[in-house]
């Protein structure tokens, strides 16, 4: 359920940031219309020459014009704008999914990560002074897959060493396949993301050579739009990708140190039944 709930607040969140980008863009868009609507052929042809577009990041001073450094979060949201959200919104949103589930990888293997050095020398105590009753109350008291693999052998120590070893086994399967949960979801993000940058690149394309066939003429003016859509889609489908790829690769990496604990762990546990058996 916390899983869950996490996911959905991540998700809210994420549908509410757009929400303020989307509505500028369509409030801009209404007013390009509207000013659209209202200049006349008259107009016109009365107007006088054009004055060059003002540059918001401009400012004129003493007559010399500065061009100010946009900070990262609004030359962010241009960028968004400027790609269209109909094709950056899914790519956003594999990025906000993608980082949830990697976060809680990384939380759910940080918690389980144990002291194996400790805990064996608690379970060696243990069955010395009380017994495999208390070494199972040591592990019970352990969180982490490795004391859950520990109280396994222990409970079945007394139907033999080869009992011991096969469902310490069998039960190491099982903690690596809760250590590994998720991580399905985490690479379709990676490979979706680019897919859906792709599409809007190809969406893009025909677009500008609609454009193209509309005007009967090949112009750089004519086809700059669709040609951005497409490079702006398929850049932040790439970065999605590529930052989804690292968190993945470090997950794994963490993943395959555990289990390498967990079976170095296995097999020291069952030399410890043996050499408690002979005893």
């Amino acid at each position: 359920m916390t899983m869950k709930k996490t996911l959905l607040l991540l998700s809210v969140f994420g549908v509410l940031s757009l929400t303020p980008v989307v509505l500028a863009q369509d409030e801009v868009s209404g007013q390009e219309t509207a000013q659209t609507e209202v200049v006349t052929e008259e107009a016109v042809a009365s107007a006088p020459v054009a004055s060059a577009p003002v540059e918001s990041n401009v400012i004129e001073e003493n007559g010399e014009k500065y061009k100010v450094n946009e900070s990262i979060h609004a030359q962010i949201k241009t960028k968004f704008i400027e790609g269209d959200p109909i094709f950056m919104a899914p790519v956003l949103l594999t990025l906000i999914l993608g980082l949830a589930l990697a976060i809680e990888r990384i939380v759910y293997l940080n918690m389980a990560t144990t002291n194996t050095k400790k805990l064996l020398s608690e379970v060696e105590e243990a069955l010395k002074k009380g017994g495999v009753d208390s070494a199972k109350e040591v592990c019970r008291n352990t969180a982490g897959p490795v004391a859950s693999i520990f109280y396994q052998g222990l409970d079945r120590s007394s139907e033999g060493i080869d009992v011991v070893e096969k469902s310490v086994v069998a039960y190491g399967g099982v903690q690596m396949g809760l250590l590994e949960k998720n991580l399905s979801w985490i690479s379709l993000f990676i490979a979706l993301a680019p897919m859906l940058g792709f599409l809007g690149t190809v969406i893009g394309m025909i677009g500008a050579f609609d454009a193209i066939e509309a005007a009967g003429d090949i112009s750089a003016n004519i086809v700059a739009g669709g040609i951005k859509v497409a490079l702006l889609t398929t850049v932040a489908g790439l970065v999605v990708a590529i930052i989804l790829q690292i968190f993945y690769n470090a997950i794994m990496a963490k993943i395959d140190e555990m289990v390498n604990t967990m079976e170095d762990a296995s097999i020291s546990l069952v030399d410890l039944v043996v050499k408690y058996a002979k005893k």
